[in-house]
């Protein structure tokens, strides 16, 4: 469902990706992994097509995210890591008008917003403006605006960010059961413990090249790391944290 081939991306003399090859499968929860800076924002903006690559090319669903993009849009659902919402609209109507944008007919809009809405607990909050809502209110707003189409492909960047614990669980839930009939979720977050325990794969990429792939137990055996935290330390070149952690507190006591 997703095909990277060779992508690269610069901004002025920084590479951001380099010959980047990534094959995500119809019901596979990708783990897409990376430090700050890594590449993988920048490779969610051409998947989504919000950038263009300066060589190689992106296919999602079969459609070429350069040369078919309103198709590729059609196919995902994206959840960015800051949602730009419209403060102005009322959680209902924001969700109303992304509807219309997905051409559903008012029958179904409505039936899946109230659902979702329900779901995410956000049915009393739905007419108040959304300037009016909490991080946590407004990531779920999102979330829903992703999933109102029914999307063959789920792009999500750090999506739980500001969610409440039971909220966290519905989406985890959500995106399992979305795998299972055989949708596909590109699943980006600094969470390394939530990645390790809903992700069927795992892409860990640095300095915009792939770094590794692979199941989390097959990292941390080629690693030897018991944990994928320590397994994406070494392998990006991450600090010693407890030599660093005990340098800073002995630094505390001078």
């Amino acid at each position: 469902m997703i095909v990277t081939e060779n992508l690269s991306r610069s901004y002025g003399n920084k590479a951001a990706l380099i010959g980047l090859n990534l094959i995500v499968q119809p019901g596979e929860i990708l783990g897409f992994l990376g430090p700050n800076g890594a590449g993988k924002s920048t490779t969610v903006k051409i998947l989504t097509g919000m950038i263009r690559p300066d060589a190689g090319r992106a296919i999602v669903g079969g459609f070429d995210v350069v040369e078919q993009p309103m198709e590729v849009k059609k196919l995902i659902g994206y959840v960015p890591e800051t949602a730009a919402l419209y403060d102005g609209l009322t959680g209902a109507e924001y969700l109303e008008l992304i509807g219309c944008l997905y051409h559903l007919d008012t029958k179904t809009s409505e039936g899946r917003r109230r659902e979702l809405l329900e779901l995410f607990g956000l049915t009393e909050a739905q007419h108040q403006r959304m300037s009016e809502y909490s991080k946590g209110m407004r990531q779920k707003v999102a979330i829903i605006a992703a999933l109102i189409h029914r999307p063959d492909v789920l792009i999500m960047d750090e999506p739980l960010d500001g969610l409440d614990a039971n909220a966290a669980m519905i989406v985890k839930e959500l995106l399992k059961q979305m795998a299972a009939q055989g949708k596909t979720v590109l699943f980006c977050s600094h969470i390394l413990e939530v990645v390790d325990r809903m992700c069927s794969k795992i892409v860990i990429i640095n300095h915009g090249q792939l770094v590794t792939s692979g199941t989390s137990e097959d990292i941390k055996r080629a690693t030897g790391e018991s944990s994928l935290e320590a397994a994406f330390g070494k392998l990006t070149g991450g600090q010693d944290v407890g030599r660093v952690a005990s340098d800073f507190l002995s630094a505390l006591e001078k």
